[in-house]
């Protein structure tokens, strides 16, 4: 009998300590283990040594630190949006280059730093141009002037600094980088001004040339060992700049992929390539390129989606986050990619400027909660002057050398909080944030860790609650901050 009772004694407890609960701050019944479920923190704030650093120390479960929180964050991670492409910037003629003159030891540093995903900021995505931008020494294109028919059709001009930083960076990022390209406009000769620069149109008699160009840049590159894995057609064809750019109203784009680009890729067994639209800016444009293209089945099937740039702002507006919503909204079968985006206007003085890395936080955030797969920054490198530049449109990049020294910024480190967490085929998680104070965006990756994003751009630390499912951990951020919180 005493047998029986010490058995049933040890029963009771075993029961009391499996439903044994705490109460979190509003009084629901939590499980002890699911309170305590390790997250780690990583920060980066101004006005701190904290640039990409574990930050533990600003988790707190006390019930003291909870009744401080001003904002909750709240995410179900059974609900979930997007899958996600990736991160990434432009290697362009200026980044390669720049890149070239750095010595060896400087160079692994470099690569090291954007596309190690353990000991850098992981980047897995990547955007080069079709000949000659702005951002190159000069003007050129693969073709002798004239040449409709492409016989002459070469990339010697990149195989001195822009194809092997292609290949060092897609070998540094486990030899796998997502490419994708772009032109800036079809050779002067195919255009209506005869000019590779200041807009003008592409001449009808060269639309089937010019969409056979497309073909020979990607099997040449691919020839090279760099796979291209899709294209834009057109960089912001409603710009006519001072440097290379071409006109497309949203029919005559509509009508090239239609009619000659989509075609050709297919006809060439390239139908497996990605095509982009539009390639410009957010706002009614985006949507208005979408819809033409989407709704109509005979061209919708040769786009993989649609790609937008930042520059809406510069006449002093603000950004049209809400156009990416829309797009992804009506289109939810099309994909969104941010395809560029730079701080304008060079200013060396401001290498260190905290707001430049804060618009980057900013539009990231939003644009990802608006249903976007991917980010492309612009240069990944530039040198001291903001350049090389062949028309003076000097640019910020995240990182720029100066002699033989690499100069980061805080844009560097804003990208990487995303960049080097969130990882390729992982789902957006649906969140709810309490207060516009702060500002979040949470991913699922495919291993089942959760990544969750927090950004604050006010004066002042604040301490918010973070809560998925039964765990909630209570956090602070310091002031102008962002962090990332793996759990």
């Amino acid at each position: 009998m005493k047998t029986i009772n010490r058995i049933l004694l040890v029963l009771i407890i075993i029961l009391q300590v499996s439903c044994s609960t705490s109460k979190t701050a509003n009084g629901s019944a939590v499980s002890a283990s699911k309170t305590n479920k390790k997250i780690t923190v990583y920060t980066t704030a101004e006005n701190t040594n904290l640039r990409l650093s574990l930050s533990d120390n600003l988790i707190s479960n006390s019930t003291t630190q909870q009744t401080k929180s001003t904002v909750s964050i709240s995410l179900d991670a059974d609900k979930t949006d997007q899958t996600f492409l990736g991160i990434g910037g432009a290697i362009t003629d200026a980044s390669a280059e720049v890149f070239a003159k750095l010595s060896p030891k400087k160079q692994q540093e470099f690569l090291t730093a954007y596309y190690d995903k353990n000991k850098g900021i992981g980047y897995t995505l990547a955007r080069t141009n079709i000949h000659s931008c702005d951002f190159s020494s000069d003007s050129y294109t693969y073709v002798a002037e004239g040449d409709k028919d492409l016989k002459t059709f070469n990339i010697d001009h990149d195989r001195k600094y822009r194809i092997p930083l292609i290949k060092s960076a897609i070998e540094t990022a486990g030899g796998n980088l997502t490419l994708f390209v772009s032109p800036w406009s079809p050779p002067a000769f195919m255009k209506d001004n005869n000019d590779i620069l200041h807009g003008g149109v592409l001449l009808p008699e060269f639309a089937q040339s010019w969409a056979n160009y497309y073909v020979k840049f990607i099997r040449a590159y691919e020839k090279e060992g760099i796979p291209v894995w899709g294209l834009t057609i057109q960089n912001e064809p409603m710009a006519k700049q001072r440097w290379e750019s071409c006109i497309y109203t949203p029919e005559a784009e509509r009508d090239f992929l239609k009619n000659f680009l989509g075609p050709t890729l297919e006809k060439e067994g390239l139908s497996s390539k990605n095509v982009i639209i539009w390639d410009h800016n957010r706002g009614d444009m985006l949507t208005k390129r979408a819809n033409l293209v989407f709704s109509d089945p005979e061209v919708s099937k040769y786009a993989w989606g649609i790609g937008f740039h930042w520059y809406e702002t510069w006449n002093g507006g603000t950004p049209k986050f809400e156009s990416v919503g829309e797009v992804h909204q009506a289109f939810p079968n099309k994909n969104l990619l941010f395809t560029e985006g730079c701080i304008e206007k060079f200013d060396a003085s401001r290498f260190q400027f905290w707001g430049n890395a804060e618009r980057y936080g900013l539009n990231m955030i939003n644009d990802f909660n608006n249903g976007t797969v991917g980010w492309t920054d612009w240069n990944i490198l530039l040198d001291q002057n903001g350049g090389p530049n062949h028309v003076g449109n000097f640019c910020f990049s995240p990182i720029h050398a100066t002699k033989d020294e690499l100069i980061y910024t805080p844009m560097y480190y804003y990208i990487g909080h995303l960049s080097k967490f969130i990882r390729p085929n992982a789902k957006r998680i649906i969140q709810t944030i309490s207060d516009k104070k702060l500002i979040s965006t949470s991913f699922k990756n495919s291993d089942d860790k959760i990544i969750t994003i927090v950004m604050n751009q006010s004066d002042n630390e604040i301490v918010y609650t973070l809560t998925n499912h039964n765990s909630q951990n209570t956090i602070t951020i310091p002031a102008h901050a962002i962090q990332t919180i793996v759990y």
